[in-house]
């Protein structure tokens, strides 16, 4: 939470203005407050006993951010010397215990641990990425140290505790995977970063990706070829970028067609179930509606899907619904979801390898360029889609 301040205008009126009679009470109240509080740095920090000293007691004890303290532990060359030796002095005075993990990885240990920042609000899309992270981390003997996190200050938390834990790199799903402050906040502690379904790569990121707005397209064309002509969109959030994308492809493929897009029939989700539904009711509950709704991942075409059931209309006989990801929900409704397939598992498992390889350079001096790794989308056919109805 921010703090506003309150405005000193009033209060800085020049020397000259001010009587000696004002003067005189102004050195009289400074006498009896004493001398001024020390600088913060300067004021010896003591931990609660009995409690483990941690990185963050270390920072506080030096006088310095976390994320200082943390260069020191991983002996990082963008530290001075005069500051490593400020917070090695801190270290031997709480007699800090340095996480026996981030030791061995500084010592040229094979293992590698990388947390994963996570605030995916599909419990789907976890689970399929975790399916492919751990299975590839067993077989490269890798630790996966999962954290989620929801507002900045959350993030912040959750970046610390992963400092804390002694992590080389950490992957981050979507949204984060956009998230600029996040990924600052980790190249500052000298961490590896790699953006997992990011659909706007950053130049200093590696990635692993589909290509989000030819799966959408693909997605469009297969509808138009279907005879649909009345399509509506359900929207993603908007600080994911594969949102914007997504909807980017729909546009192309419906200009493609020479069909117009109905503006009453794009609404906003937030690739959230809760989100499809209400997108959902107000698509389908218009005196004219669409006669296919085409959502931006499974979740909310899951949503579009309970609801109309409930509005008791027949899919696909009277609506077409797809979805994007084909997450294991795709396959768990009925009938089952046309979607456009994104290897998530098989993303997972290129996810950890990749930022494997990059710790292991960093290990050996080396300076590794970041990697855009593309993999690719199938369009998967299922119950859900069908004809325009006659």
């Amino acid at each position: 939470m921010s703090l506003v301040s309150k405005s000193r205008s009033d209060e800085l009126a020049p020397r000259k203005a001010r009587s000696k009679t004002t003067e005189a009470k102004g050195a009289d109240t400074a006498a009896k407050a004493g001398p001024k509080t020390k600088p913060k740095d300067a004021v010896p920090y003591t931990p609660q006993p009995g409690r483990a000293v941690t990185l963050h007691d270390v920072a506080r004890h030096a006088g310095v951010g976390s994320m200082t303290v943390s260069r020191v532990i991983r002996n990082l060359d963008m530290v001075s010397a005069a500051m490593r030796e400020r917070v090695m002095t801190s270290v031997k005075a709480l007699n800090y215990q340095v996480n026996a993990a981030a030791s061995q990885t500084r010592s040229g240990s094979t293992a590698v641990r990388i947390g994963v920042l996570y605030s995916n609000p599909s419990a789907s899309y976890l689970s399929e990425f975790m399916l492919g992270g751990l299975e590839q981390s067993s077989k490269l003997a890798s630790q996966l140290l999962l954290e989620r996190c929801s507002g900045l200050a959350s993030q912040k938390a959750a970046v610390k505790r992963l400092l804390e834990a002694g992590v080389d790199g950490v992957i981050l799903p979507p949204p984060l995977c956009d998230s600029r402050p996040t990924i600052n906040m980790l190249h500052a502690a000298g961490v590896t970063v790699l953006a997992l379904a990011t659909a706007r790569p950053m130049a200093d990121v590696s990635s692993v990706r589909i290509d989000d707005y030819q799966g959408a397209l693909a997605m469009t064309r297969h509808l138009v070829e279907l005879g649909h002509t009345r399509i509506g969109f359900i929207k993603g959030d908007p600080q994911h970028t594969p949102s914007d994308v997504r909807y980017e492809g729909f546009v192309a493929g419906m200009a493609e067609a020479g069909l117009a897009i109905n503006e009453d029939w794009v609404v906003q989700g937030l690739f959230t179930y809760r989100s499809g539904l209400a997108a959902a009711e107000l698509l389908l509950s218009a005196e004219a509606r669409p006669t296919a709704i085409f959502a931006s991942n499974d979740d909310m075409a899951a949503a579009a899907l309970a609801v109309a059931h409930g509005h008791r209309i027949v899919v696909p006989e009277q609506l077409t619904i797809c979805g994007f990801d084909d997450t294991a929900l795709a396959t768990t409704v009925w009938p089952e979801l046309t979607t456009v397939h994104q290897p998530i598992a098989a993303m997972g498992r290129a996810a950890v390898s990749l930022i494997t390889e990059e710790v292991k350079a960093e290990r050996a001096s080396a300076s590794p360029r970041p990697v855009h790794h593309l993999m690719k989308f199938t369009l998967v056919k299922r119950g859900s889609s069908g004809p325009v109805p006659t």
